[in-house]
């Protein structure tokens, strides 16, 4: 008898209710599951785990689960085999602008030096924080308020696609930052989107971009 088994056995024997697998399956084709949304909804998955896992392969998905980092979400399944027809995807594909791609790479190099940093779990920002992250890879002399207003759309992105949470605000310090600033938290999940080979791609990308930049500026200077 499988660990599973036995405790529907036992809550069986003890009158204890199950976890539902229905509330389980619509809230991941919803979105993604955070252990620290909702504890018992994240004990119901691991106790149906394997439950979950046949129940979605039948819609040709995949469950994902990192214990560790505490979340859990559906994904299409990479199709190895050419040959075979085509299924249909559940899990639509968002097609991604330079500038979200720019923001997300940053991000995630952000999470991975504060991972590196032995410190706490959530790496929170903000604001400012942003928008010096992406300073360095716009063109100089950018309007400031049109630049924190590109970021906020870009941030807007981000949460939208749940890699990026917002906070509440922050006190800024001095009379200049007496009003409240946004504050975000980078989700841990962004390390199961944006791998290295994700970034490695984007590199390429990004120093073209860099190049051109720089061909501009250069262009700036001799007229």
């Amino acid at each position: 008898m499988t660990n599973e088994s036995l405790g529907d056995a036992l809550a069986a024997n003890l009158g204890v209710s199950q976890p539902d697998l229905t509330s389980l399956v619509v809230p991941l084709l919803k979105g993604v599951l955070y252990r620290e949304d909702d504890a018992a909804q994240w004990a119901a998955l691991l106790t149906l785990q394997a439950r979950v896992r046949d129940h979605v392969a039948v819609l040709a998905l995949e469950l994902v689960v990192d214990e560790a980092e505490g979340y859990a979400f559906l994904r299409s399944p990479p199709q190895t085999d050419d040959s075979a027809p085509k299924l249909p995807r559940l899990v639509r594909r968002q097609p991604l602008s330079f500038q979200v791609s720019l923001l997300l790479a940053l991000l995630r190099k952000k999470l991975a030096e504060f991972d590196a940093s032995g410190g706490d779990t959530r790496l929170i920002l903000t604001r400012s924080a942003v928008v010096e992250l992406v300073r360095v890879f716009l063109p100089a002399g950018s309007n400031e308020s049109r630049l924190i207003d590109q970021i906020e759309t870009q941030l807007n992105k981000v949460i939208e696609l749940g890699f990026v949470r917002r906070l509440r605000d922050h006190a800024g310090s001095g009379s200049a930052r007496s009003a409240q600033e946004p504050v975000f938290e980078v989700r841990r999940i962004l390390k199961a989107f944006v791998d290295a080979q994700w970034l490695a791609a984007f590199d390429q990308r990004l120093a073209a971009y860099l190049a051109q930049l720089a061909t501009a500026e250069t262009g700036k200077l001799d007229d």
